[in-house]
């Protein structure tokens, strides 16, 4: 009996095994690792793998998805439509050609939660060529999308409020201009600016200004339509932009946000105050111009509403005289602008005269400023001055004026004895201005002249407004020896209140007190409580529009320390 033997040699298939296994269980944790999501088909569309991250944005278990139809796994909508998108992955197999989808895909879940997603669809091939699945790779974008929409929304919105800003006001309120010249729908514009919204700011500091500013939109939001754009144009300022809304209606809803702002109260840290809001109200029609003209109305009506004494309503209409003013007005700040840069304007004088025995010895004077108009003709400021102020002039025509007081003063035409001083007015906008600051420190440094003979005039109105600046503004230069005033003393409600926060040389009292104080004697009691309590706080006192012997006498009963006046001496050119 023969036996034969017969060795098969399978190392090589031992090998090849085991790289094949390598090989899978690589692919299979990559698989687990990536984070897009896999799904992979046979040829005819049914599941036959799919990994975690799939798992997580489809809510399928790999045990329930394998053997489902793809379509089933797989519940995809077009986000803007909200319909079915099917039929994708059928074209990759049968065409045996990529697919892809981006940007407006949704990926539905097993529990009905979604997912922007895009999709990439790939067929898999045999050795012959031929389809014998897909491999479709499921990108989540959800986050991107989210932050694609947060930054979308900070472009166009308010951050502190969340309302709509001004570029896409401005923007919508296009649309708006352009939709009432080629149809018969009505818009409105409302322009608000509140009222004393500086004083919170002021007194109680920029995080309760924020705060009564938040309270607020949440107001106005609750009194404009889902149709409307309610926006935050500025710091206090708001639009409203009212769609299929006759001029009538309108008026009727910005009297509605009047009352609302009025009678809102905010209250911080135990104080409560009261605001208020002045509003400019224009029809957008078909004959209403372009943006920029119709912004410039609203503004204008806005600003003539503060002007007549804020918490109330102007409406633009054609032919209006009062916006026809403001418009001459920005007219003249181009005359202003050109003024400065021409050196257009001229410096005059006006003595003030002792009262008190022992003052006797001082020559004082105040320093105005007059413009030169083309035919060299005199403008004064009761003319230039609103208009310059209005469109944020005054720290140029401040600077202009200090210039012209130094270079004076280097000249000898101006304290030019050693017991002389002079009075110079900055206005309200001046007192923020760090650049002007600088500058008067940089003269004070340059010229021969004490500086305790240099007293700077705020008035009170401006002071109250601007608090905070003022306040330092009065602290820099005072370290460097200036004096200051307080000019139309009396004409705000808590001037006494306000004494003791601005530490001031000299009170101005307001020539409202002045003119009639000789037949009035309220008028007269005033005069005489403001020059007490002045010398109290060791505040020299200055009557101001003294026209006549009889007002300078009654001032001197009074314990005023000076009297100014064309009554003492008229203005004239330095």
């Amino acid at each position: 009996m023969v036996t034969q033997a017969f060795f098969l040699d399978i190392t090589e298939r031992k090998l090849a095994e085991a790289a094949l296994y390598e090989e899978k269980e690589r692919a299979q944790i990559t698989l687990s690792s990536i984070a897009d999501g896999v799904v992979v088909t046979d040829q005819h569309g049914v599941v036959t793998s799919i990994n975690p991250k799939a798992e997580v944005l489809t809510g399928w278990r790999i045990e329930d998805a394998r053997g489902q139809p793809v379509s089933q796994v797989l519940s995809i909508t077009d986000e803007g439509t909200h319909l079915p998108i099917s039929g994708i992955i059928d074209k990759c197999l049968h065409k045996s050609q990529p697919v892809e989808l981006a940007g407006t895909t949704v990926l539905n879940r097993r529990n009905g939660e979604s997912n922007a997603v895009e999709f990439s669809i790939a067929p898999m091939r045999d050795r012959s060529g031929k389809s014998n699945g897909a491999v479709i790779v499921i990108h989540d974008v959800s986050e991107a999308r989210k932050m694609a929409e947060e930054m979308q929304f900070l472009a166009t919105h308010d951050t502190l409020t969340g309302l709509v800003n001004r570029g896409e006001f401005e923007r919508r309120l296009n649309e708006a201009i352009q939709s009432a010249e080629s149809s018969d729908i009505q818009y409105a514009l409302c322009y608000l600016d509140l009222d004393r919204f500086k004083v919170v700011n002021d007194t109680a500091g920029h995080v309760a200004g924020d705060e009564l500013l938040i309270q607020l939109t949440a107001l106005l939001k609750s009194k404009v339509r889902n149709s409307d754009t309610l926006a935050r144009l500025g710091g206090d300022e708001f639009g409203v932009l009212l769609h299929s809304c006759p001029l009538e209606k309108a008026s009727e809803i910005a009297e509605t946000i009047r009352r609302l702002v009025k009678e809102f109260r905010f209250v911080w840290e135990g104080k409560s105050f009261e605001i208020g809001a002045s509003i400019g109200v224009i029809a957008i029609t078909a004959q209403s111009g372009e943006l920029k003209e119709i912004l410039s109305a609203v503004d204008t009506a806005c600003y003539l509403a503060k002007e007549q004494g804020r918490n109330r309503i102007h409406i633009f209409r054609p032919g209006d005289e009062e916006i026809a003013r403001r418009h001459g007005e920005m007219e003249l700040t181009h005359r202003i602008r050109r003024a400065i840069k021409e050196d257009r304007f001229t410096l005059w004088q006006q003595p003030l005269q002792p009262l008190n025995e022992t003052l006797q010895h001082i020559k004082a004077c105040e320093i105005f400023v007059r413009m030169l108009d083309d035919q060299d003709q005199i403008v004064y400021p009761s003319v230039f001055i609103p208009a310059a102020e209005r469109y944020q002039l005054m720290p140029e025509v401040d600077r202009w004026v200090i210039k012209a007081m130094f270079n004076a003063i280097q000249e000898g035409r101006l304290l030019n004895d050693t017991q002389s001083y002079c009075f110079i007015n900055l206005s309200g906008q001046s007192l923020g201005d760090h650049d002007l600051l600088q500058l008067i420190i940089d003269h004070l440094n340059t010229v021969s002249v004490a500086p305790e003979r240099i007293c700077f005039e705020i008035t009170e109105t401006a002071a109250i407004a601007n608090l905070a600046h003022a306040i330092n503004f009065v602290t820099v230069l005072e370290s460097r020896g200036c004096c200051f005033a307080l000019d139309d003393f009396g004409s705000g409600l808590s001037s006494f209140a306000y004494l003791k926060n601005l530490a001031v040389d000299f009170i101005k009292i307001d020539g409202h007190f002045i003119r009639d104080m000789v037949h009035n004697p309220v008028d007269r009691t005033m005069v005489e409580a403001i020059s007490k309590i002045g010398h109290v706080m060791g505040i020299q006192t200055i009557g101001e529009f003294v026209e006549d012997t009889a007002t300078r006498d009654a001032l001197k009963l009074a314990g005023v320390d000076y009297a100014q006046g064309n009554g003492i001496a008229k203005p004239k050119p330095l």
